[in-house]
C-alpha cells in the first residue's frame, strides 16, 4: 500500500462533466480550461473529465482509419497534451481529460493525467471496442502523483472487468480516476441502461424533471449504484466518476459526475441535465482501516489462479460489447 495508509491528507477534489462536441477540440479545451478556472477559485488540487473528451467519442464508430488518425495526437508532445500541462502549471492542479492517441502506426484511446511540474501521465483503455483501429492497451496506470497520492487510471469499460478495479488497487492506487462516455446506452442485456428519447434532453430547460428522471433512473444513476460504489468499498480507494452529458452521435449520456469515498458512500453528485462540475474533500486518512484495505491484507493468492488461466471462452473487446452470443 501507499505511504496514505499512515499519513493523513484531505483533497478538494473535482469531476466534470460536459457535452463535448465530436470533432471540435478547440471547443472542447476551452470548456475543459473554463472548469479548471473555475476549480481553482475553489481551492480544487485534482479535477478529473470525461473520457476521449477532447477530441469527442461515440461518432468514431464506423469512422475510416484516416478519420481516426486526422484526430489522433502524440502524448504528450500533441497540442492538446500541451494545453493541459499548461492549465496544470498555471492553476498548481491535476488535471485529467481523454483523447486519441496516436503512437507511430497504433492509435489508442488514452487518457492524460497532467501534473503541475511538467509531467504527464498516460492510460491507454484495456478494452477499447470504439473502433476496429483502435487498438487497446496493455498495462494498468497507477503512479505516484505530486499531490502526495497515489492514482490509478481505469477508462470506461476497463471499470466493468472486476480484475482491474483489484489490480490497480494492488498496485496501490488511492484514487481511481474513472473517466466514462455512458449512461443511455443500447445495451444488448435487457437490465442495464437503455436509450433516452433526445426529445427529454431538448425540453431540458422546460422540463427539467423529465430528463432528471432518466438520469437519476436505471438508465443511468441506478445502474451504476449497483456496481460502481463496490469498485471502490471492495479495494480501498477512493472513486471520482466523470462523464459526459447529452447527446452523443444519437445516445444521450447521462452524466451522474460523483465522488465516492474508500467506503462506497457517495461524498457528491449530481443528475443534473448540463454541463456541470460537481466538488469534494477526500480524506485520505480513511483508507488505512478502511474495509477494503482490510479485506485486501486478507486475501488468499494461492486459490486464485484459475483467474490468470484462459477459460476458451474468452471474447475480444469489441465481440463481447457487440456480440449478441450469451455465451
Amino acid at each position: 500500500m501507499s505511504g496514505t495508509d499512515a499519513v493523513a491528507a484531505r483533497i478538494q477534489v473535482a469531476s466534470v462533466q460536459f457535452c463535448h462536441r465530436s470533432g471540435d477540440k478547440a471547443y472542447n479545451l476551452a470548456t475543459i480550461a473554463g472548469f479548471v478556472e473555475e476549480a481553482a477559485g475553489r481551492g480544487v488540487r485534482l479535477i478529473v473529465f470525461p473520457e476521449m473528451c477532447v477530441t469527442g467519442y461515440w461518432h468514431v464508430v464506423g469512422m475510416d482509419r484516416a478519420g481516426i488518425e486526422a484526430l489522433a495526437e502524440p502524448v504528450p508532445d500533441g497540442p492538446s497534451v500541451r494545453a493541459l500541462l499548461e492549465l496544470a502549471r498555471r492553476y498548481d492542479m491535476v488535471v485529467g481529460a481523454g483523447l486519441v492517441e496516436a503512437d507511430g502506426e497504433a492509435l489508442y484511446n488514452s487518457y492524460v493525467v497532467a501534473e503541475p511540474d511538467g509531467s504527464a501521465h498516460v492510460h491507454r483503455k484495456l478494452h477499447s471496442f470504439e473502433s476496429e483501429h483502435i487498438s487497446s492497451g496493455d498495462r494498468y496506470t497507477v503512479f505516484a502523483s505530486t499531490l502526495g497520492c497515489t492514482l490509478g487510471v481505469l477508462i470506461c469499460y476497463d471499470n466493468n472487468i472486476i480484475e482491474n478495479a483489484r489490480m490497480t488497487a494492488l498496485l496501490g492506487a488511492d484514487i481511481l480516476l474513472a473517466p466514462h462516455q455512458t449512461g443511455g446506452v443500447a445495451s444488448r442485456s435487457p437490465h442495464a441502461m437503455g436509450t433516452i428519447d433526445v426529445a427529454l434532453w431538448e425540453a431540458r430547460d422546460t422540463d427539467p424533471q423529465a430528463i432528471e428522471a432518466e438520469f437519476r433512473g436505471d438508465k443511468g444513476r441506478g445502474w451504476l449504484m449497483r456496481w460502481l460504489p463496490a469498485r471502490a468499498h471492495d479495494n480501498g480507494m477512493f472513486l471520482v466518476f466523470s462523464n459526459g452529458v447529452g447527446p452523443d452521435n444519437g445516445e444521450v449520456r447521462t452524466g451522474n459526475a460523483m465522488l465516492i469515498d474508500c467506503y462506497g458512500r457517495v461524498v457528491a453528485e449530481t443528475w443534473r441535465a448540463r454541463d456541470e462540475m460537481v466538488c469534494g474533500e477526500l480524506d485520505l486518512s480513511l483508507l488505512a482501516r478502511s474495509t477494503g484495505r482490510r479485506w485486501l491484507r486478507g486475501r488468499r493468492p494461492e486459490l486464485y489462479g484459475a483467474l490468470s488461466e484462459p477459460t476458451g471462452r474468452e471474447l475480444g473487446p469489441i465481440e463481447a460489447r457487440f456480440s449478441a452470443d450469451p455465451a
